[in-house]
Parts: C-alpha cells; structure tokens; sequence
C-alpha cells in the first residue's frame, strides 16, 4: 500500500513539473520539457502520452519551434486550449472588467465597464461585477465556453481566505464578499484577490530570472501598495492580502492618509499626496479627488525642469518610499525590485532619494545588491496574475489522474 501512494505522489509530481514546464511557455518539445524538469526521455514520453489522450495536451506536428535541427523534426507540444477556461476580473476606481481566458492563457473576449464605484454600496458593486461576467460569458455561450474559475482582483485589502474586500479606496463599503456572490452566479469557484499580489504572480511567471525566490513589487498610483515573494511563495497575512506598505509609518502623526489614519507611506508619495505637497496644501487637507495621469505627467515635468516645489514633493515621495523599502531590507535583506503603475513614468526623479533614504537605513548595509525595474502600465500585469492564479487551480486538479473528465472538462470549450 505504501509504495502504491508513493508511486501516484511521483506521478502526481512529474504531471505537475510538465504542466509548470509548459504553463511557463507557449509551446515545448518533449527533449525542452525533459531538459528542463530533469525527468528521463521515456517518464516525459510516457506522462506526454498519457496527457494527450486525456485531452490535456495537444501535439503540434511539423513545429519545429523556430529552429533549425537535423534529422528528425521536433515535435512541440502545447496546453489544449479548449479544454477549460477561467475569467480575470479587475476591479478599480470607477471601473471594471472581465476577460475570459482559454486554457492556453490566451484572452478570449473581454468585457469593459466604467462605473462610479464611490457611489455604489457593497451590494451594487457585487451586482455589477457579477454583470460584467455575465455579458462576457453570453457573448461566448454560443461558442462552447464554461469558465471553470474565476478569479477577481481589487484596489485594497483582501481577506486571506479570498473570500472578501475588507477594505478599498474605490467604495465606502467594507467586507464585500464577492466571492461566495461569484460563486453562486456561476457555479464554480472564485476567489478575490489584492491587485499588487497579482502584479507580483504575474512577474514571477513572465521574468522568472529576475523575478524567482525573493522580490518586491511596488505600486506607484492614486494608492501605493505592494507584494512581496519570500522564497518563490506570494506573502499573505493570517487575517488579510499581507504587504500593505503603503499605510507603513513613514512619519507618527504626520500628513493625513486617504484611509483616514497619518503619516502612512502614501500620505506622502501617492498621486494625491504629490500634488497636495507641490500646491503648498496642509498635511491635513483631506486627500483630493483621482488625480489624472496627465497631470501627474506635467508635474513631473516640472520637477524635471526646475528645483521648485515640484521637484520638492518628488524629493519628499521618494524618501518616504525609500524609508519604507530600508525597513523592509532590514527584515527580508535585499532583493530585486519592481516598480510598477504610473509613478514608474517619474522614477527618474524618484531613484536618487529613494536610494539616498535606503543607504541610511540599517537595510541599506548592502545597498548595492538592489535593483529596480520599471512597469509603467499595471493593468496587463494584474490580469495575468488572476488569470495564472485561476489556471494553476485549474492544473491542481489536472495533476491528479482521473478527476480531468470529471471535474475540469464541465468548463471546456465544446468543440
């Protein structure tokens, strides 16, 4: 008996390594995938195999991949598109879409709505996502698609059961539980996530030679916020999405927060923040409106062409930044880091205070191993991390054998 479940543990372990092997790429020859998960020709031959029949996986004949080989040509193998298919769904400040995504992760269709999140109670702002899905599916009804997940991303703080939004800037509403709405909406399962958690699964999986064991993504918006990877795991908190850096400390009772508390990291550095301190506005004026990106744009270009109070807020962001992250260096040592959203379009102004800031923190000690990359656009980044964060499920149950019929196929594409 033992060796019997030792011996669907291997085999559960090799499906996954060659599901990973080619989730991570479009298409992989049997040689590429052996090469890469360590397994034996004849274990990759025979899992390939088997997958195939299963409709798992599906063989692309006479794709040699782009190159050139003697003798016998490669045969790639890639996921089956049609075999299920999951819908990303992002949430923000007076907006909302759905994308249904085929097994491949290729986009299928995508719905797109503006609406006054401010004005909408918890219910409403349920009822409009739930709608947005809806359009989305009905469209492509017709053409065989069944989602098999959903997986939501949001503006704010998550529970860590991905169950609920506890809290967010875009509504007054707190503990919106979109999920267990989702879920019953469209019989399957959903989960709701923060938006820079899925920033930081989306890098992993696109940059894995950067982005592996140990990185940071920042957030640079309207909102500063973040995710963090220890050990190639997304950090969660016991009771929310984890790394809320910007509601950090940065000054103790210091300038007024939008989420009502003062001196947290965004009440200096976040878009609001930026022009309150270029206008000469109080610590206590209480955050403005969305600031466009436009204007943020010709605020930094007038940071960028004299050393007036425009430059002086880009000076007092980045230190604000640049403290937070030496902090932070000082628990988790060094590591890469990503800046993303908006704010990476000024991070010319940002970098020389926000390293400044770093040398003269303990996490500073070893401030030449750090590094920054930038990510202006955030969006194509949260919805591949929802949709990877969706399809890894999906491969779970993928892994074990028997259970692909019975549960994955009822959210096929019916040829």
């Amino acid at each position: 008996m033992t060796v019997g479940v030792r011996h669907d543990d291997l085999r559960r372990r090799n499906r996954a390594l060659v599901l990973t092997a080619l989730r991570a790429a479009n298409q992989r020859s049997r040689t590429e995938i052996a090469n890469l998960t360590g397994l034996s020709n004849s274990t990759i031959s025979a899992i390939t195999s088997s997958m195939i029949e299963e409709g798992v996986l599906v063989e692309l004949k006479g794709n040699d991949n782009g190159l050139a080989r003697r003798g016998r040509p490669q045969v790639a193998l890639a996921l089956n598109p049609t075999l299920a298919s999951v819908v990303a769904v992002t949430l923000t400040l007076n907006h909302v879409s759905a994308v249904l995504i085929d097994y491949a992760g290729e986009a299928v269709d995508e719905e797109v709505q503006d609406l006054a999140t401010q004005e909408l109670e918890g219910q409403a702002l349920i009822e409009a996502v739930i709608g947005c899905v809806r359009r989305v599916l009905t469209r492509q009804r017709e053409n065989g698609y069944h989602p098999s997940r959903i997986a939501l991303a949001v503006q704010g703080i998550t529970s860590s059961d991905s169950s609920s939004m506890l809290w967010s800037p875009i509504t007054p509403d707190e503990n919106t539980r979109f999920a267990p709405a989702l879920a019953a909406a469209f019989g399957v399962p959903a989960t709701v996530e923060n938006d820079c958690n899925m920033i930081t699964v989306a890098l992993k999986w696109r940059e894995p030679a950067r982005y592996r064991k140990d990185f940071f993504a920042v957030m640079l918006s309207d909102g500063i916020g973040m995710g963090l990877m220890v050990k190639g795991e997304l950090f969660s908190g016991t009771h929310s999405s984890g790394g809320e850096f910007g509601h950090m400390i940065h000054i103790p009772d210091g300038a007024l927060c939008r989420c009502g508390k003062h001196g947290c990291i965004e009440a200096y550095a976040g878009n609001y923040a930026l022009i309150r301190t270029a206008r000469g506005g109080s610590e206590e004026d209480v955050p403005g409106a969305v600031v466009s990106q436009v204007e943020i744009q010709k605020l930094a270009d007038a940071a960028r062409a004299s050393d007036g109070p425009e430059r002086a807020a880009f000076l007092k962001a980045g230190r604000a930044i640049g403290f937070g992250l030496g902090s932070l260096f000082a628990v988790f040592d060094p590591a890469p880091v990503a800046i993303v959203g908006p704010g990476a379009l000024a991070f010319d102004i940002l970098e020389q205070p926000i390293r400044d800031a770093i040398a003269r923190t303990a996490g500073g000690k070893h401030s030449a191993a750090i590094s920054f990359e930038t990510e202006p656009n955030e969006m194509p980044l949260i919805r591949l991390g929802c949709a990877m964060t969706a399809l890894t499920k999906v491969d779970a149950e993928i892994i074990v054998p028997g259970l692909t019929t019975e549960k994955v196929l009822k959210g096929r594409k019916v040829a």
